[in-house]
């Protein structure tokens, strides 16, 4: 009896593990996204149309006095594949009004558009105010 409550407990213990763990990658999902131009990602082009994106946790070495959470790369998914990776930068709300000219998106929404001189498309997603931001070249 008592080997049976032990293998009971057990396999509770991994059905809420892996339950955790489902919902952590979960997390990871900042939003869809259209993309209307055609734009490059990690120096490869990605054509204009609708992507999932999400938040990864690796992030690239930062500089010389910048913030080690400032930065991540976000992966951008088209029928459940990764098809870019790109890095974003991570704003919370208390700073966006020290970088930004405009109002960020309300939270649980995303805003792209194509900046003045037309270099570069921004893809701006504010994930529960946190805003991520994703600079794409257009050429």
């Amino acid at each position: 009896m008592k080997r049976m409550v032990l293998v009971g407990a057990i396999a509770a213990a991994l059905a809420a593990s892996t339950a955790f763990a489902q919902s952590s990658r979960a997390a990871a999902n900042l939003g869809t996204v259209h993309i209307a131009k055609k734009v490059m990602a990690d120096g490869k082009p990605l054509a204009p149309g609708t992507y999932q994106v999400r938040a990864t946790d690796d992030a690239p070495k930062p500089g010389t006095g910048q913030d080690p959470n400032g930065e991540k790369y976000v992966e951008f998914l088209r029928g459940g594949k990764v098809v870019a990776r790109e890095v974003a930068t991570i704003v919370p709300a208390s700073d966006i009004s020290k970088i930004a000219k405009k109002n960020p998106p309300k939270a649980g929404t995303s805003r792209t558009e194509l900046l003045k001189g037309g270099d570069y498309y921004r893809v701006w997603i504010n994930k529960s105010g946190t805003n991520y931001i994703i600079n794409l070249p257009t050429s």
